[in-house]
């Protein structure tokens, strides 16, 4: 049976119609030369941009701003971004800058960028102190035997009251980033906050027998020096008491003068009006030499920079050189006709003021006179001594500038009413916000006056106070007086505006003394240095670290020695930032 094959023809679908084109009407189509003629480009978008809606211009805005944004500092070269970082002047921009993404933190953060900051704003670059251990504060429960001396049943006490510590780490490296935060919200503490640590009221003993002061006067707050540590404050009741900065409990009373204390010296060196030197050791309260020389009262007390070695000026009309370390007179400096009342030191030169009118400078290692400044007309008290320049003040209202070299008056400044008796001198600091040197000087008129000592020149004319100006300080930042009126304000050094008292108004103030802080001007309680403050009675000596007068405004306590209520008040303020009240307290 043959078999046959049955082929069915199968049809093809029909091909389906062409998808259809773009809609072209209104929108012409690109020509194919377009892309490589920028011309033709540019004139077709415009084209384009003038056929859109307002709604659409705005999405095409929208769309293209993030394509149009750089991040330059990725994509320029590390050196190159740090560089235009470091050009930003005001930290909040800084701070803003930082929260843009983490490539920018990571070079905010950059040490440079900080660094240039501290430098611009004037906030130097020297390491803060480091602070004292904490083993080693005064306890406020020991307070009741600061005027025993420290014997070991004492000490065994103190040492029980403190709780054991683990042993410290070692103290972080530098950072200038931590430095300018610390340094920047302590400069906003002094503008709107600070901290009171402690007020302390002075309470008066009755005078001995044979004293010669009286009742209202025993009291009386002569001298106060301070640094990162100490707080020491002399009384004409001829004691000398010493606070902690830190804490401001009272640490220690050293009594053994028989009359008013007139200059103690950085937890070391004082001088009163029983004529005598005494050297302390503070801890124990133990006087460790009784220096007698003097034939009258002690009325002014330097000590030299880094050399163990004391200027005292008297009544008697002599300077004396004593070795504090050994405990003996190096030598006698005479000249004077009148009580010397003020002095001032640098390096190894001595500068006088005498109620004879006039100044000498003389050389401490031979007790040369190298010169004699004459040229006021009544008694001088007050003076300041840079090692370059030397200023005078005195009862006859005027200042003069002299050539420390030369011994020539370079200047003769005028614009005091009545007895000048605050000056304070401040060296040309390159890291300084105020770079060019000046003089500020306070008088019985109540008035503060800044001078340029480039062009000798007033600067500033402050109506600071309605009584004498009895203290004043100033960094490269700020300047703080104090007068009869019972008043401490706060004065910016730069352009002399007034920013605020800084604390509560009393009878009278009798001495005002700021520092502690990372900066230069902190007056330091440690044997050797001077401070450059001069010449008002009972100033207390104080050492500046490099020899100079507050680079950067880095102080961040200060102490207030006032009268209120009829009774003396030492109050110790405090500006660090770790100091100030938290929002929850």
């Amino acid at each position: 049976m043959t078999s046959s094959t049955i082929y069915i023809p199968v049809l093809s679908p029909p091909t389906p119609a062409a998808s259809p084109g773009p809609d072209t009407d209104g929108f012409p189509a690109i020509p194919v030369a377009l892309p490589h003629n920028p011309a033709l480009r540019q004139q077709y978008l415009a084209s384009l941009l003038h056929s859109l809606t307002p709604g659409e211009l705005l999405f095409v805005s929208t769309t293209i701003a993030p394509l149009l944004k750089r991040d330059f500092i990725a994509d320029l070269p590390t050196e190159l971004a740090l560089m235009v970082l470091a050009c930003i002047d005001e930290p909040r921009t800084l701070a803003r800058a930082s929260r843009v993404s983490r490539r920018w933190k990571a070079m905010v953060a950059d040490e440079s960028v900080w660094r240039g900051l501290c430098i611009h704003i004037g906030f130097g670059s020297r390491l803060r102190p480091r602070p004292r251990d904490p083993d080693d504060e005064p306890l406020e429960e020991m307070e009741q035997f600061a005027p025993y001396l420290m014997d070991p049943a004492q000490q065994w006490l103190a040492a029980k009251r403190r709780r054991p510590k683990p042993s410290h780490p070692p103290p972080p490296t530098f950072s200038y980033y931590q430095h300018f935060k610390q340094s920047y919200r302590t400069m906003m503490n002094w503008r709107t906050g600070g901290t009171l640590l402690r007020a302390h009221r002075m309470n008066p003993t009755p005078p001995p027998p044979n004293a010669q002061q009286a009742l209202n006067s025993i009291d009386v707050i002569t001298s106060v020096a301070l640094d990162a540590d100490w707080v020491v404050v002399g009384l004409a009741n001829s004691k000398i008491h010493v606070f902690s900065s830190r804490t401001g409990v009272l640490a220690r009373t050293l009594v053994g003068h028989d009359a008013g204390v007139w200059g103690p010296n950085a937890l070391v060196v004082s001088g009163g009006c029983d004529k005598v030197l005494r050297v302390w050791d503070v801890r124990s309260g133990y006087p460790i030499h009784v220096l007698s020389g003097h034939t009258s009262t002690i009325r002014c007390l330097r000590m030299l920079h880094n050399r163990p070695l004391a200027v005292t000026g008297s009544r008697d009309s002599t300077l004396r050189v004593w070795d504090v370390q050994r405990g003996r007179m190096v030598r006698v400096m005479a000249g004077h006709s009148g009580s010397v009342r003020c002095l001032d030191v640098c390096g190894n030169r001595a500068v006088s003021g005498s109620y004879d009118a006039t100044c000498r400078v003389w050389d401490v290692d031979t007790g040369e006179c190298m010169h004699v400044l004459r040229g006021h007309f009544h008694q001088i008290y007050s003076v300041a001594f840079d090692g370059v320049r030397i200023a005078s003040g005195g009862l006859d209202t005027t200042v003069r500038v002299w050539d420390a070299l030369t011994g020539q008056c370079l200047a003769l400044l005028q614009g005091h009413t009545a007895l000048v008796c605050q000056l304070q001198l401040s060296p040309s600091l390159p890291t300084t916000p105020h770079p060019a040197p000046i003089l500020v000087t306070g008088g019985s008129d109540g008035r503060v006056i800044t001078f340029s000592l480039n062009t000798y020149t007033p600067l500033h004319r402050i109506a600071a106070h309605d009584s004498s100006v009895t203290s004043l300080q100033f960094d490269g930042r700020w300047l703080v007086t104090a007068g009869n009126d019972g008043r401490v304000r706060l004065w910016e050094i730069r352009t002399g505006t007034y920013v605020r008292e800084l604390s509560e108004g009393g009878e009278s103030v009798w001495k005002v003394c700021f520092g502690g802080g990372s900066g230069d001007a902190e007056m330091g309680l440690g044997a050797g240095g001077s401070a450059r403050g001069g010449g008002g009675e009972g100033e207390a000596e104080g050492e500046d670290g490099e020899g100079g007068q507050g680079h950067d405004g880095g102080g961040d306590v200060i102490a207030i020695m006032c009268k209120r209520a009829g009774k003396s008040v030492m109050e110790i303020w405090s500006f660090r930032p770790e100091d100030m009240p938290t929002a929850s307290s």
